[in-house]
């Protein structure tokens, strides 16, 4: 029977790399393969991953999202019919009713909790038989009903990979001088910091007042109402170090793995849910650094969440004793 199997592990798990062998099974069986991302940002990194991944293979890897030029998607779309591509990574473009696949076998759903039920059961639509690879750190209800209701099969990653390192988490008043050391800390040893202000009508001028406190710093914003163009190549030069801080919004939440940045930032926590700082909180510690450090600064935040984000800093403490998120 055609596999539909979510897998679910703590953010930085490894849970891309499941994707990216399956991908290699689907591909050498001749099968093609859709990735589906929820950000165009995210598909970029993906679309990069997989290229690097398979450099010295034969396998055909193209990206597709509302970026791709025109004349670029037209002969993309006629290269899939045909079967000549074997991976697609993109984002909701994929579900799009002009891109025909010859011989979908696999298709990888990445983080399953931003897509909506229409949107997943597209795939299905397009071939009865194909298997859906869904990954998640924090699925939804309705995918957990599914699992222990043996709709859907699951599976668990429990170890996290090596090189992999737990998250020192510390709640803080707002300060500037906590802020200038932190940010020394981690530039003394060429590292990028990440800060995140959840408000983008204020990012401009928070973002000279950062300026201010960390003189020595370059500085970047990147928020979701940015024109896409300009917000992967602000990813790509922070990728390419040529600047340290990225000041963004929760547009980082998502999968992005940028093994250099060890310190992330928060202005305000008491504005995130715990599931969602959790996932935040996972988009450092993915180096070989031996210190990583993670600041949140609220202004009113709750015993509970302070207890909460500084206990459960732990690899795989993202899911509690029994195993729920």
């Amino acid at each position: 029977r055609p596999m539909d199997r979510i897998v679910c592990g703590d953010v930085g798990f490894g849970k891309t790399e499941i994707a990216m062998r399956a991908a290699f099974r689907a591909v050498v069986a001749g099968k093609q393969v859709a990735l589906v991302s929820p950000t165009t940002i995210l598909a970029d990194q993906h679309f990069r991953n997989f290229k690097e991944r398979f450099r010295t293979t034969a396998v055909e890897i193209r990206g597709l999202s509302r970026l791709t030029p025109p004349r670029e998607e037209k002969e993309i779309l006629d290269a899939l019919a045909l079967g000549k591509i074997d991976i697609l990574i993109g984002t909701h473009r994929l579900l799009s009713k002009d891109v025909r696949f010859k011989n979908l076998g696999l298709a990888i759903i990445d983080e399953e909790q931003k897509f909506g039920v229409r949107q997943k059961e597209r795939f299905k639509e397009l071939r009865a038989e194909i298997d859906i690879l869904s990954l998640s750190a924090t699925p939804i209800p309705r995918t957990l009903q599914f699992a222990l209701s043996k709709l859907r099969d699951i599976s668990q990653i429990e170890t996290p990979p090596k090189g992999r390192l737990s998250i020192k988490t510390y709640v803080l008043p707002n300060s500037k001088k906590i802020i200038q050391e932190a940010a020394s800390a981690e530039l003394k040893r060429g590292g990028q910091i990440y800060f995140l202000h959840n408000r983008v009508q204020t990012m401009d001028a928070f973002r000279e007042k950062l300026a201010h406190i960390m003189p020595a710093a370059k500085i970047r914003s990147i928020h979701g109402r940015m024109d896409e163009k300009e917000m992967l190549g602000a990813m790509n030069d922070f990728r390419n170090k040529k600047f340290d801080v990225l000041l963004a919004t929760t547009i980082i939440e998502n999968g992005l793995d940028f093994p250099n940045v060890n310190t992330l930032i928060v202005e305000d926590a008491t504005k995130l849910g715990l599931a969602q700082a959790h996932q935040i909180r996972g988009r450092i510690g993915r180096g070989d650094q031996l210190i990583i450090i993670s600041i949140g600064i609220p202004k009113n935040i709750s015993p509970k969440q302070k207890e909460v984000l500084e206990i459960f800093n732990e690899l795989g403490s993202g899911k509690t004793k029994d195993g729920n998120e």
